[in-house]
């Protein structure tokens, strides 16, 4: 026959372990109980039946709250059993939800090795474990609403690029979340939160400058104050016009030096042949092969190609005095001197290895400098002429 008490404070305080489970259940509401686990340790429970199941949930141990509390609450438990309910069932599902941060990882683990190259894989990683986790990755999936994308978002404005990548991915998980049947269809909670505006910077290496640059890079190598691999990724990424992410794994395989070319197999916008200008090829012509390596731009450990440029970067621009040139602007400063040079847009977006018209267009302003430039000359030439003509008139 199991132990009835009327449960108080009182009587809570009177019951003793004898060195096993307990469970004392209240005489004036039939469900709740007090279990007296063998250590001693007292904790208020409900228990009722639901699909012919009997199941228990623990409310809280006798300390948590006052017997009158520990009574309301499994009033509404035993009430919304009465009804149909499973409140255990329930419990059980809210612990198993996955949270923002497990829906991080199997983003991570699942999607974006299958459809992402390495740097974007790499820039996702970053935006999950920077600053999706440690704002809301112990969250669960379906209680995230827009409101705390929007804080998320709002709390990165200092930074609106890094704010706005964030959001994207955190968008794509949220689609992915609904696909695996972690949210119903068409809740993603980053629709209508609102992008910040970045402002593109366009910087471009005048011609003092890239002699500047050109002079650091020789005296670099001279004093050995940093390595030759990174000397050479920078010169390449000069003299190219190519990512970053091309030249840091550019294997030697893909260099033909007879031919004048590069043919990189996998880059962002698919395979591609990079023609090379002559002074590219003899400073392939003079890098070391290491044995045993297969990339061009070797690593301090053997077998690795380099993969932090970012660092000697940051000192060898510093020596420049061109603290403000991003790598990336390398490459942008290689379209400025095309067009310069009289090379169109078509040209350029070949050699840039674009595959839509309005990514090379944001050199079209360029373009337009250059033709001005040109009818300055032509007008001025004609002009001499006439003024010519009107003197010996």
């Amino acid at each position: 026959m199991p132990a009835q008490i009327k449960i108080t404070k009182r009587a809570i305080d009177r019951l003793k372990t004898d060195g096993t489970d307990r469970f004392y259940w209240d005489r004036e509401l039939p469900g709740f109980g007090v279990r007296v686990r063998a250590s001693g340790r007292k904790f208020f429970v409900a228990q009722y039946r639901a699909k012919g199941r009997s199941r228990r949930m623990t409310l809280g141990p006798v300390t948590a709250f006052a017997p009158e509390e520990a009574r309301r609450r499994a009033m509404v438990l035993l009430s919304e059993a009465k009804s149909g309910g499973d409140p255990a069932a329930q419990r059980d599902a809210d612990r198993k939800a996955a949270t923002v941060k497990a829906l991080g990882e199997r983003f991570l683990d699942e999607y974006v090795p299958a459809h992402c190259k390495p740097s974007t894989a790499y820039e996702y990683r970053r935006s999950v474990e920077l600053f999706i986790d440690p704002r809301i990755g112990r969250r669960k999936v379906a209680e995230i609403q827009r409101s705390d994308i929007a804080e998320l978002h709002h709390g990165l404005r200092k930074t609106p690029y890094q704010a706005n990548r964030t959001l994207g991915v955190l968008s794509k998980m949220f689609n992915l979340a609904e696909m695996w049947g972690l949210r119903p269809d068409g809740s993603n909670p980053c629709l209508h939160v609102k992008r910040f505006k970045e402002e593109k910077r366009e910087r471009f290496l005048s011609a003092e400058e890239f002699q500047r640059l050109g002079t650091v890079l020789d005296e670099i190598l001279e004093d050995g104050s940093e390595t030759r691999s990174a000397v050479a990724a920078i010169r390449l990424l000069m003299l190219t016009g190519c990512r970053l992410s091309e030249i840091q794994t550019l294997r030697w395989e893909y260099v033909d030096l007879e031919a004048g070319e590069l043919r990189l197999p996998d880059t962002k916008t698919g395979g591609r042949a990079v023609p090379l200008a002559p002074s590219a090829v003899r400073l392939l012509e003079s890098l070391p092969r290491e044995k045993d390596n297969p990339w061009v731009i070797a690593g301090k450990k053997p077998g690795s190609h380099l993969t932090d440029l970012q660092h000697p970067w940051r000192r060898i621009r510093a020596r420049a005095e061109l603290d403000d040139l991003r790598i990336h602007d390398l490459r942008h400063s290689f379209a400025s001197r095309a067009l310069a040079l009289g090379e169109g847009l078509p040209m350029i977006g070949k050699l840039l290895g674009h595959t839509q018209v309005q990514t090379t267009a944001r050199y079209a302003h360029l373009a337009r400098d250059t033709v001005k430039a040109s009818a300055a000359r032509i007008g001025d030439s004609i002009d001499g002429d006439l003024t010519s003509t009107e003197q010996i008139a």
